[in-house]
C-alpha cells in the first residue's frame, strides 16, 4: 500500500525540517507551519493544478535539503552502524589424530 503523492511529499518535508532542527520543541513549530501550507491547498481537485503544486513543492524540498542529514546512530551511515558485530561462527577444527 503506497501513500498518495501529497502525503509522501508531506512526510518528506517533515523529515527534511527535522534535519535542520533536531530539538523537537523547535521542530514542532515548523511542522505546524508545514501542515498549514499543505492544508491551504487541500481542496485543489484539478489534476493539472495538483501536478504543478507537487512539482513546485518538490523544488522547494530540494532547495531545503540539508547537506549533512540526521541519521540514527545505528542506521546505515550512522556513527554506530555495524559497530561491535558478533563474531561469525567458524567450524571447529578436528582434534589431531581423530580422522
Amino acid at each position: 500500500m503506497s501513500l498518495n503523492p501529497a502525503a509522501s511529499l508531506y512526510r518528506r518535508c517533515l523529515k527534511a525540517s527535522l534535519d535542520w532542527s533536531v530539538q523537537r520543541s523547535i521542530w514542532r513549530g515548523q511542522a505546524v507551519y508545514i501542515r498549514s501550507l499543505f492544508d491551504a491547498n487541500r481542496d485543489v481537485r484539478d489534476p493539472r493544478q495538483q501536478k504543478i503544486l507537487l512539482r513546485e513543492t518538490e523544488k522547494l524540498l530540494e532547495n531545503w535539503k540539508h547537506p549533512d542529514p540526521y541519521r540514527a546512530p545505528t542506521a546505515p551511515g550512522g556513527s554506530k552502524y555495524e559497530r561491535n558485530l558478533p563474531a561469525r561462527d567458524l567450524p571447529y577444527a578436528e582434534a589431531p589424530g581423530a580422522h
